[in-house]
């Protein structure tokens, strides 16, 4: 089908999976994950309808964006969808309008010195380590909460959520669970009077389940672009 064809396959599957759910598909947001993928194949799904990039790398998608500049149009964002280090905080701040992968209570308080270096407010959301995968970065769901409210309560910080990746699986049904958890988690932090509205969830193995189950951010790149080449 290719790129736009592709494309427009995930955004109908979405919008059947939440009209199963009794959802508004409007509530639902497509993250198109441009990770390894070239300026002029990231300008097709652009043309498309594409109006999220995510990305892995912060040196990788400013490359991108240096590539493309001019040529994105208004209303396209770009998000970081892959670990942030400490270091590079100060290159993704204001950069991206949302880093999906915050893993430390540590680096929110940099990303909020980062912001506030720049006089801007920073959206974010807090990777949850659903599974306690020692592979996985995020924080314990038990320690969830607590770091909630702890970053919430940063001048430069607007906390929008949660994010998180379950242990991957060919069976879309094995991570149903990890996201029903994600829903009640995140149900628990605003019981703490805090306004979280986004749970980001769900890659193409499983963004119809996530859907389904909450997911208000689906990041999908491979039934998109295709397979990936990493040479």
């Amino acid at each position: 089908m290719g790129i736009s064809g592709n494309l427009n396959d995930v955004m109908s599957r979405i919008r059947a999976a939440a009209l199963n759910a009794d959802r508004d598909p409007g509530s639902v947001r497509l993250v198109v994950v441009s990770k390894t993928v070239g300026p002029e194949k990231v300008m097709e799904a652009v043309c498309a309808g594409a109006v999220i990039l995510g990305e892995n790398r912060v040196q990788e998608a400013s490359a991108k964006m240096e590539a493309l500049t001019g040529r994105i149009p208004a209303g396209v964002e770009w998000h970081l969808i892959g670990t942030l280090q400490k270091n590079k905080a100060r290159h993704a701040v204001g950069t991206f309008a949302l880093i999906h992968s915050v893993d430390s209570v540590e680096l929110a308080h940099e990303i909020d010195r980062q912001a506030a270096k720049r006089g801007l407010v920073q959206k974010l959301l807090l990777e949850i380590n659903i599974a306690g995968e020692a592979s996985k970065h995020g924080f314990a769901p038990e320690d969830a909460k607590a770091a909630a409210k702890e970053v919430a309560a940063l001048a430069n910080i607007r906390l929008d959520g949660l994010m998180c990746v379950p242990p991957f699986t060919d069976d879309p049904e094995d991570s149903r669970p990890y996201f029903v958890k994600m829903r009640g988690l995140l149900a628990e932090i605003n019981k703490m009077g805090l306004n979280l509205a986004e749970l980001s969830m769900g890659m193409t193995q499983d963004y119809e389940v996530a859907v389904q189950e909450g997911a208000t951010l689906v990041r999908v790149g491979t039934a998109i672009f295709g397979a990936r080449s990493y040479a």
